[in-house]
């Protein structure tokens, strides 16, 4: 097929476009190189391979790769807390408004797969396990804007809409900003973890088994059309004191917990991906596979340390 991956030069996207390629895809990526493209040059010399940098709020412009392609899996956007808030006119823009257009704008018979966050359940007042059914309690613009693109797209015939648990593991545009990497790299460079809200519950997925469950919708699209699915490990649904102590396991630390601050991250839930498990979906990577392989990854870079600040 012919896939068009909008951001596809981050975190997540830099590691898809290979795992498509190697499937027999076609994959064109646009991205504005916010990030740089260091991360695509692996691929330059797949004819399947091709990129175009790009605003994704150029609608002209997406309108003629929209128009090239069978797949679109919306990747673009200000991904984090900090940063949404910090240019929340940008965030409306990329990670709501043109998802919508793209939603309006689409082919009936183009397939989407967007990636939500499982950030959208915000916090679990009453302690039960988030399914796809649990109702929706963004804390952030960024959980807010997120939210609001996927019901665009489950407005709409022939989509897939995914909320993601917080993903770890490393990528050739790696992010530290993620729990598990921050965790693993303050642990590597300082050899204590400080937690705030060290209770706060939150679910995982490797990069790795994100990559595959794109492809896995894919490969059983009637199955999987028009849904809504959770993505995450719930084998490692643990808090930051339990990530911590399964960190120390790998990396002898100092755990301490900061019982007199708060974290300005509060999602707090337990979230159930089952539904997509039953269809025959499941997770590779375990955590402890992840924390070895960022490990070797920090060894292996010392600079920049790249985050969605």
């Amino acid at each position: 097929m012919k896939i068009l991956i909008t951001g596809g030069a981050g975190f997540i996207g830099s590691e898809l476009s290979g795992y498509l390629l190697d499937k027999g895809h076609q994959v064109k990526v646009v991205d504005n190189l916010l990030y740089g493209g260091t991360s695509l040059l692996r691929y330059v010399n797949d004819p399947n391979f091709a990129f175009e940098k790009m605003d994704v709020r150029d609608r002209d412009k997406l309108k003629v790769n929209l128009d090239w392609c069978d797949v679109v899996l919306p990747l673009a956007a200000l991904v984090g807390f900090p940063l949404c808030d910090r240019d929340p006119v940008t965030a409306r823009q990329v990670n709501y408004e043109i998802n919508q257009w793209i939603a309006d704008n689409k082919r009936p018979e183009q397939k989407v797969i967007y990636p939500c966050t499982n950030s959208g359940y915000g916090t679990s007042k009453d302690g039960s396990v988030c399914t796809e059914e649990s109702p929706l309690n963004p804390v952030s613009l960024y959980g807010v804007t997120k939210v609001q693109a996927e019901e665009a797209f489950r407005n709409t015939d022939n989509c897939v809409t995914l909320r993601l648990a917080t993903v770890f593991g490393p990528s050739t545009r790696m992010r530290t900003d993620l729990l598990v990497n921050n965790f693993v790299l303050k642990a590597l460079k300082e050899r204590v973890l400080v937690l705030y809200e060290c209770e706060f519950m939150r679910n995982y997925v490797h990069i790795g088994d994100i990559c595959r469950v794109f492809d896995f919708i894919l490969d059983n699209w009637d199955k999987c059309k028009n849904e809504t699915f959770n993505v995450g490990n719930d084998s490692i649904n643990m808090n930051k004191l339990q990530l911590a102590q399964k960190i120390n396991e790998h990396i002898p630390i100092e755990i301490i917990k900061a019982e007199f601050n708060s974290d300005p991250d509060v999602r707090d839930y337990i979230v159930s991906s089952q539904k997509i498990y039953d269809l025959g979906f499941e997770c590779w990577y375990d955590l402890d596979a992840g924390i070895e392989q960022l490990i070797r990854a920090y060894g292996m870079i010392d600079e920049p340390w790249y985050a969605n600040y």
